[in-house]
């Protein structure tokens, strides 16, 4: 179990760096200087393991002017390991400062009389395409190279051709007359004419361009009908137009073509693919005939092979605005009945086909018409889809191969979205699901119990009648410890949790726990725990993580454990909260309060310095806050009942606008605005965390944003004014706990507005136990910890770089007063193993700040302008590096905190405060012409006045 929690402890750390980057690069040199060919090559390879721990311009300029010198004096089996280190590292070639003298030892290769030499020159040239890309002396290289009598020389300058045209419009222009003349050329071998071709892909720089280009592409398929060369040119063909954007619709009619005349399977094959990559690119390009088409070649084909291959497509083009468009033609018209009648028979005969995976695409076309057209006249195909996806279900779950997985991962997904769209048809899937549980393979079940879990957090009203079957399948699972029977109890287990709406029975946690003891190790048991946990049964979640407390072998993961068991008793502590029995619930949070306290000491603990756990340190310290706030607020409102305002309070409150004085005594006014402070910086604490939380999947946010609404909703309450608050109930929501804490915010948002209804204004005492029976109906929802808490599939860091930097930090840097300091921020964005899994960054946001610190002894005037630097820039990664400089003014003298943050910005445009922050000190000193001009002003003052200027100078 330690081995397996590693990898959720250790998560955020990207290895501890064994040498600085200084040390580490003279090593790998002093490998690049030996004399043995074996530790030479070694040294190399090792240099993309240093750029990956150490990204920064600095020594990636040094480490490739030192590769480019062995590339200049070694033999060919060094140069080659030199291309292949400067291939896999591409992303860090525009951080080369020195470029001209790295492509000057690099091009002197290429005079070489050695044609070997020469064509990894040329390949390193072509890898260097993006930093390069107008450079004419290497434009000139490749031009001759292509008419070399090697064939390994010409194959380079083909590769360096390729490289250079994607780049440049000028090289571009400029080849595309000589890569038509030698394809074109009698001369020139088929198989070297194969291999020019795909450079024509890139000519899409400008419009006469990609049109001159398509017009020899058109040439070459009519003149050179061989397989190889029309499945060469209608693929350069594709990608030519899917990056012009302009001839897209001729593109497709073109494929189109040659799939229905063309009576050669490998063409037939090649139409297809490209057909399938461009319903990808651009579903909208494509016409109702172009659909209609498409249909009639898989009727007729005779092959199951290609039909899957076109089902394909219109599987994806069901998904998108394709479909709709296809069914948009007036009702009644003869096409439109030819049409759908195609488009309906080629799927209705597919999904019930012997070939699974035609069979499965069958009925995913089915399922996307069905969710997507509304016309009466489609409503029919709702059955015809579920019964050929119970057909599937049968079919697939009885068969543990890959295959039949896959099958049935596409078809567990149709129901889903059937569902989902269609929720008159759920009743007939779950039961079909359930059905077929009971005698499928194990890894179908789990795939199932997957299904079934998203198909009851959409309609928990389906889940009580899941949860009788899955006991009993839960019973009669083996005792094996395989793989599979441990994911199993895992799946089960969590949909038991979906299906259970309220606390688990006692018969249910005895079912679990039996299973437990007997079948399954400590982490299957820790997942369980996790998943109850999320799903609001702490009862549960803490006997277990009980039971793993003395099983772990690590101190963190003690800690770690201790901490989440204390959290899931405090949680439990709160669900024996009553309506208007008061004093019960101040205990039952004091009780929560002493849980919590002890469960943020051990996750403390638990922290490490490469996983800090701030996200969860944060989470809880705000529970733990907020629990105080409604423990102080019940406090409040029970002083208001002994200690009553007069009679005309709530008159008094209405002639001066001020609602706190319905509280009576200054006292009670006082407490009761301290609770909505304490309520106002909770909502503002809860957006920073929102804020911070980058990497969190969208579930975990939105409990966030639950937790803004908590402050918000019991904020408003006190004033018995909703104006500014905006339930969003009607809003989607994914989760039970989302779905409780609606219904809460709403039924609250009711009594209050009764309350002002019927008794306007309303007494202090029915504001109160409104009051109290809110913040009692708020706690009694059992807190779901999210996925976040538990496991961070998505890890994004940003590490800054300021030039100039102190060699010591606490040092200052020195800046005369009269200049500009240019301060030079690099940054590095790096990526765990799933980089852009819930967002990605667009933008970074740099702000630069500086603070006066320290002011010099010196009492004489000086002309103040820019005293304080206050700066903003946004700037693009581009390969995961930004840079970008500030001009900053220090004309007052001391010493200045400078202060760069960093926040990202996602695609959304939202601004995310991922961090870090950096600060460097920097000592502004008086220039000496100043200085100088001041001491002889000084000498002309009477002697008084002079010896004070003295005197304060030598305290300076």
């Amino acid at each position: 179990m330690a081995g397996s929690m590693k990898s959720f402890l250790a998560d955020a750390g990207y290895g501890e760096q064994e040498l600085d980057a200084n040390s580490a690069l003279m090593e790998l040199d002093k490998g690049l200087r030996s004399g043995k060919l074996g530790e030479q090559c070694e040294a190399v390879v090792r240099f993309p393991r240093l750029f990956q721990k150490y990204p920064f311009p600095i020594l990636i300029n040094s480490a490739f002017l030192k590769l480019a010198d062995v590339f200049r004096v070694g033999n060919n089996f060094l140069r080659l390991c030199v291309l292949k280190v400067t291939q896999q590292s591409e992303k860090h070639l525009e951080k080369i400062l020195n470029v001209d003298e790295f492509v000057k030892r690099v091009f002197s290769v290429i005079h070489s009389n050695d044609p070997v030499a020469r064509a990894i020159t040329l390949r390193m040239l072509g890898s260097m395409a993006s930093i390069i890309p107008e450079r004419k002396n290497a434009h000139h290289s490749i031009r001759q190279s292509l008419d070399s009598h090697d064939n390994v020389e010409v194959e380079a300058a083909i590769f360096a051709a390729a490289n250079f045209s994607a780049q440049s419009k000028d090289f571009a222009a400029g080849i595309c007359n000589k890569i038509s003349e030698m394809i074109q050329g009698l001369a020139t071998p088929v198989d070297l004419k194969l291999k020019l071709i795909p450079i024509l892909q890139h000519m899409h720089h400008d419009a006469s361009l990609a049109s001159s280009s398509r017009q020899l592409l058109q040439q070459l398929v009519t003149s050179y009908p061989s397989t190889k060369m029309v499945i060469v040119t209608l693929h350069t063909f594709t990608l030519l137009a899917a990056s012009s954007l302009v001839d897209i619709p001729k593109q497709i009619q073109l494929l189109l073509q040659y799939l229905k005349n063309d009576p050669r399977k490998a063409v037939k094959r090649l139409a297809i693919q490209d057909l399938k990559l461009l319903a990808n690119k651009t579903p909208h390009t494509w016409s109702s005939e172009n659909i209609q088409a498409l249909c009639e070649s898989a009727l007729h084909t005779p092959y199951d092979s290609l039909k899957l291959g076109m089902l394909s497509v219109l599987s994806t083009l069901s998904g998108t605005i394709a479909i709709k468009q296809y069914f948009s033609s007036a009702p009644g018209t003869a096409a439109t009945t030819a049409r759908s009648f195609d488009l309906v028979k080629l799927a209705q005969e597919c999904c019930y086909h012997n070939n699974r995976g035609i069979a499965a695409h069958g009925a995913r076309i089915l399922t996307n018409i069905s969710a997507s057209c509304q016309e009466k006249d489609l409503l029919p195909l709702e059955q015809d889809a579920v019964f050929g996806l119970e057909a599937l279900l049968v079919l697939c779950s009885q068969d543990d191969s890959v295959g039949a997985q896959a099958t049935l991962k596409i078809t567990l997904t149709c129901m889903v979205k059937l569902v989902k769209c269609r929720p008159h048809l759920s009743q007939s899937v779950v039961e079909s699901l359930l059905t077929q549980l009971q005698s499928a393979q194990d890894a179908a079940r789990i795939l199932m119990c997957h299904c079934l879990a998203a198909i009851a957090m959409q309609l928990p009203v389906l889940a009580d009648g899941m949860l009788g079957d899955l006991m009993d399948l839960y019973k009669l699972i083996g005792r094996s410890a395989t793989d599979k029977k441990q994911e199993l109890l895992v799946s089960l287990a969590t949909v038991i949790f979906v299906s259970s709406q309220k606390a688990l029975s006692s018969e249910i946690k005895t079912v679990i726990k039996q299973q437990l003891e007997t079948a399954s190790n400590g982490w299957t048991a820790y997942r369980i725990a996790r998943q109850a946990s999320r799903m609001g049964n702490h009862d549960m979640a803490r006997e277990l993580y009980q039971s793993l407390l003395t099983q772990v072998a690590s101190e963190h993961f003690y800690f770690w454990l201790n901490s989440l068991k204390e959290f899931s008793h405090a949680e439990q502590c709160l669900t024996g909260l009553q309506e208007d029995n008061y004093s019960s619930a101040l205990s039952c949070i004091a009780e929560a309060l002493k849980s919590y306290h002890k469960g943020i000491a051990s996750l403390t603990a638990a922290s490490t310095p490469l996983n800090p756990l701030s996200f969860q340190c944060g989470f809880v310290k705000l529970r733990i806050d907020l629990l105080q706030a409604f423990s102080q607020l019940i406090c409040t409102c029970n002083s208001l009942k002994t200690s009553p305002p007069p009679a005309i309070a709530t008159t008094i409150a209405m002639t001066s606008g001020n609602d706190l004085q319905r509280c009576g005594r200054i006292s009670n006014q006082a407490r009761m605005k301290h609770s909505m402070e304490e309520f106002r910086n909770l909502a503002t604490r809860y957006g920073d965390l929102y804020q911070s939380s980058f990497d969190a999947d969208s579930a975990t946010l939105r409990n966030v944003e639950l937790g803004i609404k908590h402050c918000r909703c019991i904020k408003h309450i006190v004033f018995l004014s909703f104006q500014e608050y905006s339930s969003n109930g009607t809003a989607h929501v994914e989760s039970e706990y989302e779905r409780r804490m609606m219904s809460v915010f709403n039924h609250v948002l009711e009594e209050v507005e009764s309350l002002n209804r019927k008794y306007a204004p309303v007494s202090y005492l029915a504001s109160n136990t409104c009051l109290c029976n809110a913040v009692i109906a708020l706690l009694k929802v059992p807190l779901s910890f999210q996925r976040y808490f538990f496991q961070k599939l998505q890890s994004t860091s940003i590490k800054l770089a300021l030039s100039p930097s102190p060699r010591n930090p606490a040092e200052p840097i020195a800046v005369q007063n009269n200049q500009q300091l240019a301060l030079k921020v690099e940054g590095v964005v790096q990526h765990g193993s799933k980089p852009g899994l819930f967002r990605k960054i667009q933008s970074v946001c740099l702000n630069v700040s500086s603070v006066l610190q320290s002011k010099s002894g010196q009492e004489y005037k000086i002309p103040i302008d820019n005293m304080t630097n206050e700066m903003e820039q946004r700037v693009e990664p581009h390969n995961d590096y930004f840079s970008t400089q500030f001009l900053l003014n220090f004309v007052i003298l001391g010493t200045h905190n400078i202060t760069v943050e960093s926040s990202v910005i996602d695609s959304n445009g939202i601004v995310w405060k991922t961090g870090p922050k950096t600060t460097i000190f920097v000592k502004s000193l008086e220039d000496p012409y100043s200085q100088q001009v001041r001491l002889q002003q000084q000498q002309g003052q009477p002697p008084s006045q002079q010896q004070q200027q003295r005197a304060a100078y030598s305290r300076f």
